[in-house]
């Protein structure tokens, strides 16, 4: 439980870190908050193929961040984040039930068919929200400024993605409330 917060706490305020670190603290020195990220991730290798490539992922990151003492491979971690909750969220798609079925399920497991469409029309559109704020958080590395880059990933990323969930929740309580559903 612990080692989830720290993970979590750790990946909401990097973008910011790095901002920060820039030009007071060398690239090479900064890949240790990406290794340190990784490391909190190593327990939940167990779960699956996508926390293992996230990981490796990172790894890669931190490499090329200490062989080349550039801040670009430390800004593609959002990126890569993105691409993983992307390729999770879209694999599912094609499974019998969606991410967003099987989370749903674990609180209510009567589901009528009904909301098993909602929930794979919801998968989609996280599916549509990683594709989109990875593409963003890509373009901001490469072509922004730091400030901005840390700026779209450390804030801006999370108030839309806090949108989302609010949309979705006020969106879900219609769907019960049209539906007859509990």
């Amino acid at each position: 439980m612990w080692l989830t917060a720290l993970t979590a706490l750790i990946t909401l305020l990097y973008p910011l870190a790095i901002w920060y670190g820039q030009g007071q603290i060398e690239p090479r020195w900064l890949a240790g908050l990406l290794l340190l990220a990784a490391a909190t991730r190593l327990p939940s290798l167990k779960l699956g193929g996508a926390a293992r490539w996230s990981v490796a992922g990172a790894m890669l990151l931190v490499g090329c961040a200490i062989w080349s003492n550039l801040l670009l491979p430390l800004k593609l971690y959002p990126v890569l984040v993105n691409g993983a909750l992307l390729i999770v969220f879209a694999y599912s798609l094609g499974a019998p039930q969606s991410i967003i079925e099987r989370l749903a399920r674990l609180r209510e497991p009567d589901f009528p068919p009904a909301a098993v469409a909602y929930t794979r029309r919801v998968t989609q559109v996280w599916c549509g929200f990683f594709l989109v704020n990875g593409g963003v958080a890509l373009g901001t590395a490469l072509w922004a400024s730091d400030a901005v880059w840390s700026l779209y990933t450390g804030v801006i990323a999370y108030l839309l993605m806090g949108l989302l969930f609010g949309a979705e929740y006020l969106a879900r309580r219609r769907f019960k409330r049209s539906h007859h559903v509990r």
